[in-house]
């Protein structure tokens, strides 16, 4: 195969394979290769054609990663400077704490041709199947997003947890499990009202949990499946 191929960040959606967009669906089956994340859904590898290479590269959360973003980055400029159209399959959307965006940089750098599908993101496909509505005119007119993947006690400067205690009626933290306890503790100390409701939850909770009127603050871990 001769000539430069493309690069395809494609959002796989908050967990349901059937939540994949009809473009992105589109892109898997035009594959030369995939280079997936672990929060996407195997299932989506199918749709790919047979001789597709299909390069797992790791990325859940806190967990080791299978590649450094540095080797994910030149492995995809490698693939598509042989010609090849190469999808880059990552859980909800690209540019949604995915990364995409320094990978879509790198490939302009590069002159690589790349293209970016949108994907249902969790920080409103996961909360619509646990039935809370991310805004609700009577109750709360804004949200905020931010992950709590990172110790707090440690990133400051980049995580402004004084603010976003009363920045938005609803909080939704991303990632934020494991330090939960520091980041409620945060909050708290900078004013946010304790009788705010509250959900915290991951894959593995049920809607019947979730279910919680706006505004809240929320706390997630892995993607819910949003299907039943």
């Amino acid at each position: 195969m001769s000539g430069t191929g493309k690069v395809i960040l494609v959002g796989a959606g908050p967990g349901a394979p059937d939540l994949i967009t009809v473009r992105g669906a589109d892109a898997l089956r035009r594959a030369d290769a995939v280079v997936y994340d672990a929060l996407a859904a195997k299932s989506l590898l199918d749709l790919a054609p047979p001789e597709a290479l299909r390069i797992d590269v790791g990325k859940r959360g806190h967990d080791e990663p299978t590649r450094t973003q540095e080797e994910t980055t030149s492995l995809l400029l490698r693939l598509a400077a042989q010609g090849l159209t190469v999808v880059r399959l990552k859980g909800g959307d690209p540019y949604v704490f995915g990364r995409g965006g320094e990978e879509a940089s790198a490939c302009a750098a590069a002159g690589i041709p790349f293209e970016v599908v949108p994907g249902v993101s969790s920080i409103f496909g996961a909360l619509a199947y646990a039935g809370i509505p991310i805004t609700d005119r009577r109750h709360g007119a804004s949200f905020a997003v931010v992950t709590g993947h990172k110790d707090p006690t440690k990133v400051t400067r980049e995580t402004r947890w004084d603010l976003l205690a009363r920045a938005a009626d609803t909080l939704l933290i991303l990632m934020g499990m494991r330090n939960l306890a520091q980041i409620v503790d945060r909050l708290l100390e900078s004013g946010r009202n304790p009788a705010t409701p509250s959900r915290a939850g991951s894959k593995h909770d049920s809607a019947s949990r979730w279910s919680t009127p706006a505004p809240c603050s929320i706390s997630t871990g892995r993607p819910l499946p949003c299907s039943t």
